[in-house]
């Protein structure tokens, strides 16, 4: 276990480099890359999306890397991949999609047709594709980074239920603070830092990290606590979507990648506590009348954190 914690110190402490004034954010990132889960940034443009996802590839020998920008022309096919004619051999072959990689940056996702969206569901769930009838597994991290711009409307589709909740987490950067930006300034005087980043873990040692958060152990009650958190939004009438049991088992994988981020191989309340808002919020779809009073996924698990007691 120390190794691992090795690892995930070495990762974090080489993206915080670059990223200046976004720890929370990449800490919560790269948990969820380590629980085998996938992300949905949602910030306005320039707040760094793009640049953290570069970082993180870029901090892994041997992980490749793909990016892809949704419009609205793009095919299933374009991610996916497609069986090609071969003259030569008279049949068909599969040529893989960009899909096929390590990380894979769906850079605004929420530009791309429905059907495009959907094309990445039993990807992201299963972790395989299925083309002409014949299933193609992944094999290596698979890791989906999806960015979007909550605030420009036109020329987008908002991502379905079921794609929203393919997401272990969704978070947001933010503007960072003056001294920061300022640092920011003076780091790409010249050039960008992110061309300059040199990896600090193999693809071998992420793969044994996403391992090692199996066996971070979490006490009886703290998985109950996890169910009572998830349960109770069931019962809102405010609510016309709850979360599913696919939150919550995010919410405790998410928990165990977090306590190896913060040199622990046991689960406490808090490290539930601080996730649960940004596992489960963008799970839930709001009635007319609680979206017309102002409130939201996140402050609703803000008043069931507070109504549920805490395991001692």
């Amino acid at each position: 276990m120390q190794n691992t914690f090795a690892v995930a110190q070495r990762l974090e402490a080489n993206i915080l480099a670059v990223i200046r004034g976004q720890a929370p954010a990449i800490r919560r990132i790269l948990a969820c890359l380590s629980s085998s889960g996938h992300v949905l940034l949602e910030d306005v443009p320039g707040t760094g999306k793009t640049t953290l996802a570069k970082a993180l590839a870029y901090s892994i020998s041997g992980a490749s890397f793909q990016r892809v920008q949704f419009t609205p022309d793009l095919l299933p096919s374009d991610i996916l991949g497609l069986s090609v004619f071969d003259p030569a051999n008279a049949n068909f072959r599969f040529q893989p999609g960009p899909i096929f990689t390590d990380i894979l940056l769906a850079d605004e996702i929420n530009r791309a047709s429905p059907r495009v969206q959907s094309a990445l569901l039993e990807s992201m769930a299963e972790r395989q594709v299925t083309i002409d009838g014949k299933r193609y597994p992944f094999e290596g991290i698979f890791f989906v980074i999806a960015t979007q711009n909550p605030v420009e409307f036109r020329g987008t589709y908002p991502l379905p239920e079921a794609q929203m909740d393919r997401f272990a987490m969704q978070c947001r950067l933010g503007y960072v603070n003056e001294e920061d930006e300022m640092g920011i300034l003076a780091d790409q005087w010249h050039d960008h830092p992110v061309e300059q980043m040199k990896a600090v873990a193999s693809r071998e040692e992420i793969l044994q990290l996403m391992e090692a958060v199996k066996q971070v152990r979490m006490s009886e009650e703290l998985q109950r606590y996890v169910v009572q958190l998830v349960a109770a939004t069931r019962s809102r009438t405010d609510l016309q979507l709850a979360a599913s049991p696919r939150a919550s088992l995010a919410l405790m994988k998410m928990a165990q990648a977090m306590s190896i981020f913060e040199g622990r191989d046991f689960v406490v309340p808090e490290t539930i506590q601080e996730l649960a808002a940004d596992v489960v919020a963008h799970r839930l779809v709001l009635s007319p009348d609680a979206r017309y009073s102002g409130a939201s996924g996140r402050s609703i698990m803000a008043e069931i954190l507070e109504k549920i007691p805490v395991p001692v």
